[in-house]
């Protein structure tokens, strides 16, 4: 397994085997429980003897280079942003997951019948991923063309209708459409058969593109209703996303981002993370940042726009189809004290397992 990072950080060189440890030893202290580390309990745990005088040395230095800083003045330390990147490029490890871990997965994500729905499955996905971290799991996927057996009208109000499409695997997309001046239910129901009868077995595009010889072929059953919806309300199978663009995002686990919450300063950032994840744009912005680089991709805090003012990190990884193109992503959204190690390869994993399931190969 391998994954890349938002950007890397050539401080390595600068550091000594002491000084090395005692920046992991923050770190790792912050990644467990979210506490500033003092050099009196520091000196304590370090695998050398330094006095608590030469542990403080050693963190000014660590703070001259960025890596470190205090929050509150006579406070222990934290690693910056910038440290929790050099610690994940230089220090981190991930290793395989365990047979075990493989197996949980599998179990709350693998379908236990074939019918199973792909939205159900990046439902799974989503909720497991939110399980094994502190953070929200996300899995996004791109615009698809599923073969159409049945499209049904309902109306809504007077000029607007529900058109339900489903496609052949029981996946369900619903799209309000507006309707012309003074159409009735009987004129929607005549035009929801007269497509029934000739989508079957059809993707949405390859219908669109037979709709001119329709017209021409049966006009007189083609009246202007069942024109406006063809040409206008169906013409997009994906609401108005351009072609290729993520359509669906399924995000659960909201409530582990409320956990541990302390000042004001965090609920705000909490709410940035919220609203961003409700732009469309955010969709497309998370896919690419998945296509960008191979396997797993970190970003932490303000290393991708998206996330930048929250302050929430990001680890994402693509899954690919059968002819090996990247239709979605897979991920966890979280603070910056995520289980980097834990979390990777579950996103690696999980990536691959969709995979396999969405092309069949079960």
């Amino acid at each position: 397994m391998s994954f890349s990072s938002g950007r890397g950080m050539d401080v390595g060189s600068m550091l000594d085997e002491r000084s090395r440890e005692i920046f992991r030893r923050i770190v790792e202290s912050y990644l467990e429980n979210g506490e500033p580390l003092g050099s009196r309990n520091l000196s304590r745990l370090l695998p050398m003897s330094l006095s608590p005088a030469s542990v403080r040395n050693v963190m000014s230095d660590l703070e001259q280079l960025g890596l470190i800083y205090s929050p509150h003045i006579s406070a222990g330390r934290l690693p910056t942003q910038s440290g929790l990147r050099f610690f994940v490029d230089a220090f981190m490890q991930t290793g395989n997951l365990s047979d075990e871990e493989r197996a949980s997965i599998d179990r709350q994500v693998r379908p236990n019948d074939r019918d199973q729905t792909l939205e159900n499955l990046m439902t799974d996905a989503s909720l497991m991923l939110s399980g094994v971290s502190r953070g929200a799991g996300i899995v996004i996927t791109t615009k698809s063309d599923p073969i159409l057996k049945h499209v049904e009208f309902i109306r809504l109000e007077p000029t607007k209708a529900l058109a339900v499409l489903v496609g052949d695997h029981n996946q369900i997309e619903n799209r309000i459409i507006d309707l012309p001046a003074g159409v009735t239910s009987s004129q929607l129901t005549e035009a929801a058969n007269f497509l029934n009868a000739h989508l079957t077995g059809q993707t949405l595009p390859e219908f669109r593109g037979q709709i001119k010889k329709l017209k021409q072929e049966v006009q007189t059953e083609v009246d202007a209703l069942a024109q406006d919806l063809i040409e206008k309300g169906l013409a997009v199978w994906s609401g108005d996303s351009e072609e290729g663009k993520p359509t669906q995002l399924i995000v659960r686990g909201r409530a582990n981002l409320l956990e541990g919450l302390g000042e004001a300063s965090d609920l705000d950032r909490l709410r940035l993370l919220f609203d961003d994840l409700e732009k469309k744009d955010s969709l497309i912005e998370i896919l690419e940042l998945a296509e960008a680089g191979s396997g797993v991709r970190i970003f932490i805090g303000s290393e991708n726009k998206l996330f930048s003012l929250s302050g929430s990190s990001l680890i994402v990884a693509p899954y690919r189809d059968g002819e090996d193109r990247i239709v979605g992503a897979v991920g966890v959204i979280g603070p910056t004290r995520l289980n980097y190690s834990r979390v990777v390869p579950m996103v690696d994993y999980t990536a691959q397992l969709i995979a396999r399931l969405s092309r069949g190969s079960m």
